[in-house]
This record gives structure tokens, sequence and C-alpha cells, in this order.
């Protein structure tokens, strides 16, 4: 810019002419000079290569992260591989046979049915001769299904006196029925219906409201009817702490978690929904928190041994813990062992930007878990024989993300999947050395698919009450349909029982009964 254009660069070469007019002292000095420039070079080149590395390390973990959140969003939501394209042979002049179609009696022989008896209103003439047609007898018979919509009514109770006639010292009421809340505006069956239609159809109340409204009640108070949630949810409370020892008593324990939002009524806005089941029971647990240490205090006096879940470190310390709390009590020791369903979805990640890589684990879990299918039904020794031909699987896995991750970047999703495999290997393998432990934990995933989804639909709970009303009554619901149990008519079965003085019951034992 300002400088004489005569003068050189530090950088330039210098011409072997002027370094043949240097004297001895200043070739030294020319020599360490030249030795300094060419350090700072080497340490601005090292300097830019890290700078360019970190960067292409950046770009590749946003692309993958994009890649991931995209496929979450909008990709869809089943993680089965989709069936090979089989080409349609044609076979000859053969003509494909028609299913039989079930009369709606045949499909549901348990529904009422209601005879309707179809007649001319006058005797039709003879198309022929003119004469009035007689009834013959015969009938011409077809079947539909229809239905009564949801009719409300109002009960006026009228509890008779009884006096004595003879001194007419006394007079005594007829008592009345048992409640779930005597003096209640709303019946057991109304307030049953409630709790149900949010906590087993996922139908928030407001839209109950609404529902109602249509069929001509209008202005039913949506606070009133959410308070009848909470009734229930006392009332079946023992029932919920015999499903929580069914849990507990079990040798195999699934957890999981899920967030659950506090509207109001709670510093702590961010809460959790906790959740252990068996192969016959799911218990939930609301809480502020999700420390381990709620895990660790459920695990602390279970007779469980494994603890299914997926890699999260919170359930690595519950174990810790409660093992240490154990063996004060002489229990055995609890082994954490992970879901592969979890492993799998890392790979089905990886695949959109390293198909050829991610497709290797995919078509090999796929091979896993179709010997996983003929386990069903299996008595134990047969089901390890079948686990056994998994391992070579499992094996392969582990050789080929040994072998490639110093292949790709450390922060790739691909890296990340390997990675998960190798570090958890034992603990998704070991359900092959045991029969009672299976292979994911999506069993326990599809118990919390609906709170999730109530979750979304009523967004929260107002308080720590309705947090654990819906603890209570999520874990009877879920229960029954482990148990394949209409929720409806064991609510209502344990309702009555208790009004009978009975001990509750759980699902499992409304089934055996």
């Amino acid at each position: 810019m300002g400088a004489d254009k005569n003068q050189q660069n530090l950088f330039d070469p210098v011409p072997a002419s002027r370094l043949a007019l240097l004297k001895h002292e200043d070739l030294l000095e020319f020599a360490e000079l030249q030795q300094k420039v060419n350090e700072t070079l080497f340490k601005e080149v090292k300097r830019l290569n890290a700078l360019k590395d970190e960067l292409e390390q950046k770009t590749i973990l946003i692309e993958d992260q994009y890649i991931v959140v995209k496929n979450r969003l909008f990709g869809k939501s089943s993680e089965k591989e989709p069936p090979p394209k089989e080409e349609k042979k044609p076979k000859g002049n053969e003509s494909p046979k028609k299913k039989k179609v079930q009369l709606p009696s045949e499909r549901y022989p348990n529904l009422p049915r209601i005879d309707r008896q179809v007649t001319f209103p006058e005797p039709p003439a003879c198309k022929c001769c003119g004469e009035k047609l007689e009834d013959s007898g015969m009938t011409e018979d077809s079947e539909y299904m229809t239905v009564i919509p949801k009719q409300y009514f109002v009960v006026q109770e009228k509890r008779h006196k009884y006096r004595c006639v003879k001194c007419h010292g006394d007079i005594q009421t007829a008592p009345p029925p048992p409640r779930i809340k005597p003096g209640s505006a709303y019946s057991d069956e109304m307030m049953l219906d409630v709790s149900l239609t949010k906590f087993c159809d996922l139908i928030p109340i407001e839209r109950y409201v609404a529902i109602a409204d249509r069929s001509g009640v209008s202005g039913l108070p949506q606070q009133s009817l959410i308070e009848t949630t909470h009734y229930v949810g006392d009332f079946v409370r023992g029932a919920y702490g015999l499903v929580k020892d069914e849990v507990k008593s079990d040798k195999v324990l699934r957890a999981d978690e899920t967030p659950h939002r506090m509207l109001e009524g709670d510093a702590t806005s961010h809460w959790y929904l906790w959740g252990f089941s068996s192969s016959k029971a799911a218990y939930f647990e609301a809480h502020d928190t999700r420390s381990g240490d709620v895990a660790a205090d459920f695990l602390k006096d279970c007779k469980c041994e494994f603890l299914l879940s997926d890699v999260y470190s919170g359930y690595a310390k519950a174990v810790r813990v409660a093992n240490m709390i154990r063996r004060a009590a002489e229990l055995a020791a609890i082994e954490n062992v992970y879901c592969n369903a979890h492993a799998r979805r890392r790979f089905k990640e990886a695949k959109e930007r390293f198909p050829e890589e991610a497709q290797f684990f995919i078509d090999k879990y796929k091979e896993i878990y179709q010997l996983d299918d003929l386990t069903k039904d299996k008595p134990p020794e047969e089901i390890l024989e079948i686990r056994k031909k998994m391992l070579p699987f499992f094996e392969d896995m582990k050789l080929r993300s040994m072998a490639l991750t110093p292949d790709f970047s450390k922060k790739s999703t691909i890296v990340i999947a390997m990675g998960y495999l190798l570090r958890n290997f034992k603990e998704l393998t070991a359900f092959t050395k045991n029969a009672a432990i299976p292979i994911d934990n999506n069993a326990q995933e599809s118990l919390l698919r609906n709170p999730v989804v109530g979750r979304k639909t009523w967004y929260g709970t107002h308080s720590k009450r309705g947090a654990e009303t819906m603890a209570i009554l999520f874990s009877l619901v879920e229960s029954c349909k482990l148990n394949k149990v209409n929720p409806r008519e064991y609510f209502k079965a344990l309702v009555d029982a208790l009004h009978c003085g009975k001990k509750p019951f759980t699902p499992a034992i409304f089934k055996t009964h």
C-alpha cells in the first residue's frame, strides 16, 4: 500500500545473488528468521486444517441431525421394513376365490338381536288373476347393525320412610344405595363413563361436554365432571396398589418415562410420567423429576432380577442404588438389559445419509426379529434354542462396527449407531440367555402411547391431584388392555364389589374369575 515497491515481502524467496553478498553473521541471522517464518507458516496451515476438519465435522453433524429430525417429524412412524416387491404371476384361467362375508350375527354373536317383521300394509293383488295374496309364512332374511345413541336421564330417588303404627315413636328412612360419591349430582355410571371416556378413549372432558350438548344435554359443567374423575381415582385406589404389587413381583420389569406438563399447582411445570410393567400389569407414577432416584425407590424391594429399558443413565443409576439397598436385605441383584428396538432405530436414522453401511445392520436385525417371531407361544427351552441362532448375527454386527468406526466422523449418525451397539453389546444380547427377557421394550412403550396421546389432547394436568388421578386410572386401564379385559366391564365389576364390602382386585385377577 504505502511501502516501497522495491521492498521485498517477508515471505517472498530471497535470490541466491543477494545471499552471496551477505556475511556469515547475516547468513545465520537470515537462517534463524527463515526458520521462524517456516514455523509460523506451519502453525497457520495446521490451524487452518484443524478449522477445516472442525467445520466438516459440524457440517456432517448438522446434516445428520437435520435428517433425523425431519424423519421424526414427517417420516413414517412404523419401523417395519417394506416387504420386497413380488411379481404377480397369472394362474391360467383360475379365478380368485371370494371370501365369505360374515353376517353381523356371526361376527358379533354376543350382541342382542331385534327381530323385525316386515309386511305389506295391505295384502297385494296377484299379478296373474288379481286375487288378494295371503301370507305364506316364508320370509326373505337379511341383517344389518344399528345403534341407539347415548341417552341421559335424571333419576329422582325417593327413599321411603317407615313409621311405627303402634307407639308412633320412631321413623326410619330407607338407606341410600352405596355410591362412589354420596350426595353427588352424578351417578356411578356417569362418573365411570366420564373417567373412561377420558383415560381409555382419550377424549378430553371438554369434548365430552360438546358431545352431550349435541345429544340435547347442554351446559354440563366441565369442572365438576373433572372432579368426578378424582372421585373415581380415590375410590379404586386399593386396586391401584395391588397392580403395583403385581408389577413388583415379576422377575423381569420394563421401564420407561415420558414428559408430562403440570399446568399449574406446582412450582415445577416439567413433570414426568414413569411407567413400570410386567407381563400382566402396568403401573404409573407422576413425579416432578427425571432423576433415577424414582426408579431406584421402586426397585429397592422388588422381586425382579432384570430391568429392561432404554440406555438412559438414570436407570443404570437406579439399579446401582437399588442393589446397594437390596444387598443389605439379602435380595438378588438386578441387572440392566437394554432394548434392541432402540439400537435398530439408530441404524434406521443413519440410513438416509449412509444407506449401504446402515442397510447391513438393518438386514441383520431383520433376520433377528424374524427368528424372534418364531418364539411366540413356545416353551422356554425352545425359545433359547431359537435365540442361540441370533448370536452369529449380533457377532457380525459387532465385527462390522469395529471395522467401520475408524472410517467415519465420530459425530456421524452411523458411528453413533455403531458405538451404541458396541458399548451396550452385553446388555443388548442378554435376552438370548434368558427366555423371560423380551427382545425389546416395545411393550412398555406401547403402554405409554395412550398417556402420550392424551398429553397432546388435554395438554397436561392442573394439579398434583390431577396427576395422581391420571396415574391411577391409566394404570388400571392399561392393565386391562394387557390382560385383554374390557375396561368398562372391569371398572363396573370393581365398583360393585367395593360397594358390597369385598376386597379390590386387579384386571389380571378379574380375568381369571
